[in-house]
């Protein structure tokens, strides 16, 4: 008890003693203790970064990173103008309250006070910015569910407190931004365009095929002279300029597959469009083109830093997907995408593993959707209540939970919900995935996979699935997988697709990442632009959030347009019905 007595005492002496003398605690000591008192009473809009700043400014002793006794630093004074130089990286500089330098006046009774906004507003500045600078402006996924990237934001305590030891802050700063070469050279066209681009050198008239008949081998018409100028293909020697003939056939036909159309080597309606540029998306000009050029740029914010030295890279506006190894693409081939109300996500993941042969199992969305409404209009061939005889159509099989094949006709579909049977598709000539698909588990369920609807590949516009990736020869697709993990030959994948097991799934040793994107605008290696469809209406969605409006309701994937374009069907009875219905879903099934 006299212990207790004892320690109360002493910490009431203690307590009692008066302060120390004002002049003990120095100006910098001052400066930091207002700085806690604003961050006690300010709200900052992103909690995390006030906690680091608080945290920070709250150990004793802690050096001030961008004023001192004589006003702000040449250290502060470069992160200010790396910030002030936001507008060139795609950012805004006028979203960063910074400090009034010239204002600052050290000599008044204020200047603790002044002093304490000003290191506040910079710091505050600098984790803004980083964060900013990795995508972190804008929240994707309230702009659409299919907006689903992995966002790499930075810590904003590892910030403040890493900048704070830089001798460099401003390079560090800069850091932040993507260091991808497509995003520079986009900066780059960003910087040209708010310039004014340099007026361009006027361009030779383009040769304009006119609406005429079909142009084909053996037409004898004075439009083939045109499409010889238009194509640079003169006549041979002996061959009229009005004639048709295989040379000029096979010219058109490169034209076709370098332009996405069908290489028919005819020139009808479609391809004198192609050649007449007016097949071609509108190449955007003046504010168009920055904002196209802006919400480019902040998409390369959605992706990491470092990509990694091995990577499969889905571009959906260009129907497009690459394997890139060391910055470098080593192949490319042209893949099939969602349809704009079943849109393929945009995601970063990896590859697990590759499945030849694979089984096809029914997506929840087609059993309620297509199938149910068939099985629960009746008069079917095959059982009394319940029409079975899709199952037998398309070759599905219904899987129980103790793992067997199920007889669809022993099940009373009115009574029971067609989602808790696992409904597939067996390896075959009809299976929807072809002969190999490649996996990388996510959320929304979609993949990379082989099909037998081998003649989209030669649409322009290949946006027929239900959200997975239908690939242009992929067997060659997965021998460039194979060969980097395995040492794989294109002998072994080509046996492995044809005579292999049944769902054989290798798994790799090495997972790949995937990153499927939406880059409506690219910059080639001689400084062309590339401008592309806005397919699914991304970027009016991004370039709305930038600019702080409301997002358009009337664009693709919106949920209005959803619900209006998928409501359940209603089929007729008879047999003009059954037709409906099996037509219905097998258009169902192929455009997964």
């Amino acid at each position: 008890m006299g212990l207790v007595l004892a320690a109360s005492f002493s910490l009431a002496g203690h307590a009692a003693e008066p302060d120390g003398p004002a002049g003990l605690i120095t100006q910098s000591e001052a400066v930091r203790i207002a700085i806690q008192d604003r961050l006690a009473a300010r709200s900052m809009s992103d909690v995390a970064e006030q906690i680091a700043l608080a945290e920070y400014y709250s150990l004793p002793d802690q050096r001030l990173i961008w004023v001192d006794e004589t006003g702000v630093t040449a250290k502060g004074k470069a992160v200010m103008a790396e910030i002030a130089k936001a507008d060139d990286y795609g950012l805004r500089a006028s979203d960063y309250d910074l400090p009034d330098v010239a204002g600052l006046d050290v000599g008044t009774p204020g200047a603790t006070g002044q002093l304490a906004d000003a290191e506040l507003k910079i710091s505050a500045a600098v984790v803004e910015y980083a964060k900013d600078a990795r995508g972190g402006r804008i929240e994707p996924l309230t702009l659409s569910k299919n907006l689903d990237p992995t966002l790499y934001l930075p810590n904003p305590a590892e910030v403040i407190s890493f900048i704070a030891i830089r001798s460099d802050p401003a390079a560090y700063l800069r850091s932040f931004q993507p260091s991808h070469p497509q995003f520079e050279a986009l900066r780059q066209q960003l910087l040209a365009a708010r310039a004014g681009d340099a007026p361009q050198a006027p361009q030779a008239d383009t040769v304009v095929i006119p609406d005429g008949p079909l142009l084909k081998f053996g037409v004898e018409h004075p439009q083939v002279a045109l499409l010889r100028q238009r194509l640079e293909a003169p006549a041979a020697a002996g061959v009229k300029d009005t004639q048709f003939d295989e040379g000029l056939r096979e010219t058109v036909r490169q034209f076709q597959i370098s332009h996405g159309g069908s290489p028919d080597g005819m020139v009808g309606s479609g391809t004198r469009r192609m050649l007449n540029g007016q097949s071609a998306p509108r190449q955007a000009s003046g504010r168009e083109k920055i904002d196209l050029l802006l919400a480019n740029m902040e998409r390369w914010r959605w992706l990491p830093q470092d990509l990694g030295p091995f990577y499969v890279n889905v571009n959906i506006p260009e129907f497009v997907v690459r394997v890139v190894e060391d910055g470098k693409p080593i192949h490319e081939t042209r893949v099939v995408v969602g349809k704009t109300n079943k849109q393929t996500p945009i995601i970063n993941d990896e590859m697990e593993e590759i499945v030849f042969r694979p089984n096809w199992y029914v997506p929840n969305s087609i059993k309620t959707e297509e199938i149910a409404p068939y099985l629960n209009r009746g008069g079917g061939f095959f059982s009394a209540g319940w029409d079975t005889s899709i199952f037998r159509r398309q070759d599905l099989r219904i899987r129980g939970v103790n793992g067997r094949d199920i007889d669809p006709d022993s099940i009373d579909w009115g009574r029971t919900d067609i989602r808790k049977y696992e409904l597939y598709q067996p390896p075959g000539p009809r299976n929807v995935l072809g002969l190999v698909k490649f996996r990388f588990p996510n959320s929304h369920d979609v993949y990379l996979h082989d099909t037998t609807q081998k003649h989209l590949f030669a649409k322009t516009i290949r946006a027929e699935s239900h959200g997975c990736m239908r690939v242009q020869n992929p067997d060659q697709f997965a021998t460039v997988l194979l060969k980097h993990d395995q040492g794989w030959t294109a002998g072994q994948v080509s046996s492995a697709m044809q005579y292999g097991a049944d769902a054989n799934a290798v798994q790799l040793k090495t997972h790949i990442p995937v990153y499927i994107s939406y880059f409506t605008a690219r910059v080639d290696e001689d400084g062309t632009l590339k401008q592309y469809r806005d397919l699914y209406g991304h970027d009016r969605r991004v370039l709305a959030a930038l600019k702080g409006q409301a997002v358009p309701y009337d664009l693709p994937g919106n949920d209005e347009v959803v619900a209006a374009e998928t409501q359940r069907p209603v089929y007729r009875r008879g047999r003009q019905g059954q037709n409906d219905a099996v037509n219905a879903i097998t258009r169902a099934l192929f455009d997964f």
